[in-house]
């Protein structure tokens, strides 16, 4: 009878044992897959952040390209102001 017992409660602890790992297992795999969600989410909204940045560095680019565009003509305007203001003191002084 001793020994029946004794197999009985290892028998016992062994299924304890198992079920016990299998629900820590269980447990393991749905952590995983939360992390994973949760990386995912945070990677969309990062992406989601980097287009919005190339977005506004397109724009930016426009923006100089016209500005540089402007500054050359304005340059070019104040050059033949130059000139005639030479040409004006020149005839000034004659």
């Amino acid at each position: 009878m001793t020994i029946e017992v004794g197999v009985l409660i290892a028998g016992l602890s062994l299924l304890v044992a198992y079920l016990g790992y299998q629900l820590n297992k269980q447990k393991a795999i749905e952590n995983e897959g939360r992390e994973s969600a949760e990386v995912k989410s945070e990677l969309r909204y990062i992406r989601t952040g980097v287009d919005d940045i190339k977005i506004d560095i397109k724009a930016n680019e426009k923006q100089m390209i016209a500005l540089g565009e402007r500054v050359t003509r304005v340059e070019e305007s104040s050059k033949q102001a130059h000139k005639r203001i030479d040409n004006m003191e020149k005839e000034n002084l004659k």
